[in-house]
């Protein structure tokens, strides 16, 4: 039965292009589950965008003598060219720095206002002593008062898993400068969260075949949970839509409460864009729709507390009550899974632009194209536990399992298919041993299924890699160039030639749709060579749009109408990609294969690419 589900991707920040950790975390797992969803029959939204507010935009606008708004620009338009070429199916990827966005914000806060939700208390923020800028929790570091870990940040402890403030820690430190900050008194909108604890640990009890780490992690929060600041002393972010507020430039809404928003704003702005106002209703208040977020680890604590008591706030759910806000009708879903991947390091380091330990994904393209890295990221990605990235290990899944294992079967069973037949051939009666590869490769289809369902990808990929190890053990055992040599003598040996590449092709076209998620571009030329003509695995583009919303945000620095700006859409739909086996049909004409995966020099994995050298 076909499912409305609704894939919420990590709001990569517009500082700085990304580099493969980031996309390792957010990026290929939600659309390697969004391709499945969409290729078993399901109606799927996936959207995101470049998160543009906050402390590190205005840092990085400071050290490039930039306007942070002219900054957001620059990288938003990096970023969206470097989805696409990684083949990311967003519906919507658009960006914080819009109309809509804004209102949908300033809507959400209102809403949570008029519950009781969102309440004013003084507290101690930290500020620069060198300029005078407020620092935000997540740039102060230090020793975590509970547990002692020495890289305990001003939010959390990643560590033990506590809800910290700044002053909390000991020996604080700036990551900006490493300067120890000041604390001074502030009046700031703080969320409620211990009035919204009940019903946020009811819905966390609910959870079925969470990663047991995001779980666990979820449930701890609820341990020392407290209100959380939801302003914050900085001129560049949403106006607080208050009275006396809004018209503050230096009090703006904080940046993680009006990141998380912008999945229900960007499925808001994909309605109106493609023609429908209401249609993001289908996914938001149907209680059948099913949601899924993904991002890094060190985001859990937004996707599973901040956002639910958001969502549940401004539905009157939490202990205080309220009505419903007219985006909740009558409420708005609360996410069905949080998907957190691990860290993908490099040399024992999480990957960190500033610190030169980086590997951009545009350079990586460039380099290598996008199915390798999506191939890696699949197989040896930061699935479960932190997972270093090296040169020697890239190469070495690219040369033995990619190119030899798949990309080899692919080019030595088309080839002989269309030498000896020009088509596929028609078989003749299936062996014992035909019938058994057959019936194998059919029922992997629920296996690598089920774990796609469970977001268990490299579970997936792997099980799809073993049929065409299989495949491949068939063909050696079989010895089809022994019986082509005398096919045109042997009426009987042309026959078993046929029904034996028959039988190849047929598991080549079942394992390249059960790497279509994973690999989409190879899997369209894999189509294509099998004689499929038009769009198998649709692909991403970018389209210029204008920032004409009709929502109207209130205060003082909204964005302008009018401006343009590049998104991310796709049309998915008609695509003939579909979960499970098709049957091949006879006589169909093949292409002349070409290699699917240039192997990669032995010295690569010794020293890397120029552009991100291996250090000894």
């Amino acid at each position: 039965m076909s499912k409305r589900v609704l894939t919420c991707v990590a709001w990569p920040y517009a500082n700085g292009p990304r580099h493969i950790g980031h996309v390792a975390g957010f990026g290929v797992p939600s659309d390697v589950f969004a391709r499945y969803k969409r290729m078993v029959g399901n109606d799927v939204l996936m959207v995101s965008g470049t998160d543009e507010h906050g402390t590190p935009l205005l840092v990085q606008a400071e050290k490039e003598g930039v306007g942070v708004q002219e900054l957001a620009d620059r990288y938003n338009r990096v970023i969206v060219e470097d989805l696409v070429g990684l083949g990311l199916s967003y519906d919507l990827f658009t960006r914080t720095t819009t109309r809509n966005h804004y209102a949908v914000v300033q809507e959400l806060f209102r809403g949570l206002y008029a519950n009781g939700y969102m309440i004013t208390q003084t507290t101690r923020g930290a500020i620069s002593p060198s300029t005078g800028r407020t620092l935000p929790d997540r740039y102060i570091e230090g020793t975590c008062p509970i547990c002692g870990a020495t890289d305990a940040r001003g939010d959390q402890c990643d560590t033990c898993g506590n809800q910290l403030d700044p002053e909390d820690l000991i020996n604080p430190r700036s990551k900006v400068n490493g300067e120890t900050p000041e604390f001074v008194d502030t009046e700031h909108f703080m969320l409620d969260l211990p009035a919204l604890a009940e019903a946020l640990e009811e819905w966390l009890k609910e959870r079925k075949g969470w990663r047991p780490n995001v779980l666990k992690f979820s449930l701890n929060l609820l341990e020392n949970i407290r209100p959380r600041a939801m302003s914050r002393d900085i001129d560049w972010g949403v106006p607080i839509p208050v009275e006396g507020w809004q018209d503050n430039n230096a009090k703006k809404l904080y940046v993680w409460f009006d990141a998380v928003v912008g999945y229900l704003s960007a499925s808001i702005e994909w309605a109106w864009r493609t023609g429908d106002p209401e249609a993001w209703r289908k996914w938001w208040n149907d209680p059948e729709a099913l949601s899924y977020y993904f991002m890094g680890k060190d985001n859990i604590t937004f996707h599973s507390q901040i956002w639910p008591a958001e969502l549940l706030g401004y539905s009157g759910e939490g202990s205080r009550g309220g009505e419903a806000g007219p985006l909740a009708e009558p409420t708005l879903n609360l996410p069905t899974e949080v998907v957190s991947s691990e860290f993908l390091t490099m040399s024992g380091s999480k990957f960190s632009s500033s610190k030169g330990v980086v590997i951009y994904v545009r350079d990586f393209l460039k380099e290598f194209g996008p199915d390798p890295l999506r191939y890696f990221i699949a197989m040896a990605g930061p699935e479960n536990t932190d997972t270093d990235f090296t040169w020697d290990e890239f190469v070495r899944r690219i040369n033995s399992e990619l190119a030899n294992e798949w990309g080899n079967l692919v080019n030595r069973t088309v080839s002989m298919a269309h030498k000896n037949f020009g088509a596929i051939p028609t078989p003749g009666e299936f062996t014992e041993e035909d019938q058994a590869l057959l019936d194998e490769a059919a029922r992997a289809f629920g296996i690598v299924g089920d774990n796609l369902n469970r977001s268990r990808f490299k579970a997936g990929i792997t099980e799809a890699m073993r049929i065409a190890g299989r495949a491949n053990q068939y063909i050696a055992s079989m010895e089809p160039w022994k019986l082509a040599k005398n096919k045109d003598n042997d009426e009987e040996q042309r026959e078993r030639l046929a029904t034996v590449l028959y039988v190849a092709l047929q598991v080549v076209s079942d394992v390249n749709a059960m790497l279509t998620p994973y690999l989409p571009f190879s899997a369209q030329k894999v189509y294509e060579t099998l004689g499929g003509e038009g769009i198998w695995a649709a692909q991403p583009e970018v389209v210029e749009v204008t920032d004409d919303s009709p929502r109207e945000p209130v205060g003082t620095g909204v964005p302008a109408a009018g401006r343009s700006y590049p998104v991310i859409m796709g049309n998915y739909a008609d695509q003939a990609a579909r979960w499970g086996r098709i049957e091949l049909t006879p006589g169909v004409e093949l292409s002349k294969p070409k290699p699917l995966f240039q192997k990669l020099d032995a010295e690569l994995a010794e020293t890397g690419p120029e552009w991100a050298p291996v250090t000894k």
